[in-house]
């Protein structure tokens, strides 16, 4: 397999590994709608964001949809589409070192999309699919990263999609580039629906719908003798000849046919014999996905959205949420996850929402967004809009009905654990029972954990509890109280009544046995070595 190579390749191929976890913190004021929507929006480094999501969603993700920066070298955009931004060329240098003076922009793009798609491998489940939307400018790169990462073997196909209606008569190359491509790893997909409206039963035949099928062949006598005779009605004895390329089944086969009665015999010998496909004999309700994909949905379509939204042309050149949505619905079926690293103005989660409104879903989209400004007042305003409902364009005779759902808006806090392993000294209490309840059920703690009691929350006949002092942090003592010991035990908060379900309990150590835990359904996990994300 071709390998790729450029400036900065060996400091980052790595990196992914190196990168800090850094507990997620949720803005209640940011978000909206139901707040068990379990939809996120994170703003920070979408580099640090995947690896602190890392713990709660490592193989969950039906369908990742990304639209990184297509590096035109354009920085006037609303969304730079380079690799120019300070926090990119901060990191380059940080991470490559000199050498990052010395790189191209194309090792620039690649120095900073490598260690991203690692981590979203990490993210895909078995049966999972990744899209990557990219232009001419990046595709031969990118298309031998993707086949590194996630494997040539799982290549499905390079969609196009025709991006712009009319031709831009500008280009200097003489060439109007009407299209983008959508690249596609992973499993397989679903496929179109199958138009069932050709299928009748204008004969009311007992096996149900049908539609006549062609059987003429495709293969030359010396190629397939078999397939080469004259076709005879038996009923009438009209005889049909042959075609030139003989016929689409053998003779046992059409024998069988015939005394089925699934052959269309026509009046005239000049006719050609038809076969009748019942749709209940149909192993595959789907057709195949067409590689040529959003036909009559353009970029426009989706500027046109984020102008009726806010009034005024907040975001350049968004994709459409129905393109987006067409790819969504091949790959996640209700109650997947559907995640995107680059969100920008939220196109992927307008799109789950808007798919969960049509089939009554409740499928859960991840977004992540970089910047700051962007995140708080174009991508969770979207949202917040789409969610509640929103006037076209401000105009109050022009209601747009709500799609529903909700979201949390999360931002990046501390680092959990030091360069030891250790956790921070900097992280509290309540910081650690955050992470450890989200990481250990999937869903935020419904109130801060203050400490007053080691219950830090309960969810679907789960209690967990923490045993934790930040000022003794890394030593088992029991008179700190970070050690689980039958006097702790003991003295727990009572059970709810009727509960059967299991505890578990984080401490940095643990004197009671193994048989009493396991005979009162308790889970010990040792911080901070079992705590997910260290």
């Amino acid at each position: 397999m071709p390998v790729l190579d450029w400036i900065g390749k060996k400091a980052v191929v790595n990196h992914h590994q190196d990168v800090p976890y850094r507990l997620i913190h949720c803005d209640s004021e940011l978000s909206a709608g139901d707040p068990d929507s379990g939809n996120l929006l994170v703003q920070g480094d979408n580099l640090e964001a995947l690896k602190a999501l890392l713990p709660y969603y490592a193989g969950k993700v039906k369908c990742i949809y990304i639209d990184p920066p297509y590096n035109t070298g354009n920085e006037g955009w609303v969304y730079n589409d380079n690799v120019n931004s300070p926090e990119i060329k901060a990191w380059l240098g940080k991470i490559v070192g000199k050498e990052a003076e010395d790189l191209s922009r194309h090792d620039k793009w690649l120095c900073m999309m490598y260690p991203r798609l690692r981590l979203l491998r990490d993210f895909l489940r078995e049966d999972g699919v990744i899209f990557v939307s990219i232009d001419d400018e990046e595709i031969h790169h990118i298309r031998i990263l993707m086949d590194a990462i996630f494997k040539e073997k799982n290549f499905i196909s390079q969609l196009i999609w025709k991006s712009r209606q009319n031709k831009d008569n500008r280009n200097i190359t003489g060439v109007s580039t009407d299209h983008e491509y959508i690249l596609a790893y992973g499993n397989r997909l679903r496929g179109d629906e199958r138009n069932t409206n050709q299928y009748s039963n204008p004969d009311n035949d007992p096996r149900g719908p049908w539609v006549s099928g062609n059987m003429v062949g495709i293969a030359t006598k010396d190629a397939r003798p078999n397939l080469h005779f004259d076709l005879v009605n038996p009923f009438t004895g009209i005889n049909y000849g042959c075609p030139n390329m003989g016929w689409r089944y053998d003779r046992k086969r059409i024998a069988h046919m015939i005394d089925e009665g699934r052959i269309l015999w026509p009046s005239s010998p000049e006719g050609r014999p038809r076969a009748k496909n019942f749709y209940a004999d149909l192993k595959e309700k789907f057709t195949g996905f067409s590689s040529i994909v959003g036909s009559e949905i353009y970029t426009r379509n989706g500027t046109k959205v984020i102008d009726e939204i806010f009034g005024e042309r907040k975001f350049d050149f968004p994709k459409p949420y129905e393109l987006i949505q067409k790819l969504v619905e091949q790959v996640a079926e209700p109650g997947d996850i559907v995640m995107d690293s680059f969100s920008g103005s939220g196109t992927t989660g307008h799109a789950v929402l808007s798919l969960n409104a049509q089939d009554n879903g409740d499928r859960k989209f991840i977004l992540v967004e970089m910047d700051e400004k962007i995140a708080s007042e174009i991508t969770s305003e979207r949202l917040r809009q789409i969610i509640k409902g929103y006037n076209r364009g401000g105009d109050p005779n022009k209601p747009v009905e709500g799609l529903g759902g909700g979201f949390r808006y999360c931002q990046l806090g501390t680092p959990l654990f030091n360069e030891f392993g250790d956790i921070d000294a900097a992280v509290s209490f309540p910081d650690l029972a955050a992470h450890i309840f989200f990481s250990e059920t999937g869903t935020p703690l419904p109130k801060k954990a203050d400490g007053s009691t080691p219950l830090i929350g309960e969810h679907k006949k789960k209690l967990v509890y923490l045993l934790f002092s930040a000022a003794e942090q890394g030593f088992a003592r029991e008179d700190a109280g970070n050690v689980l010991t039958p006097d702790v035990l003991a003295g727990l908060p009572p059970l709810p009544e009727d509960f059967e379900g299991s505890r578990v309990i984080y401490a940095e150590g643990c004197t009671v046995t193994a048989d009493r835990l396991k005979a009162e359904n308790i889970v010990f996990k040792q911080i901070p070595y079992q705590i997910e994300g260290s």
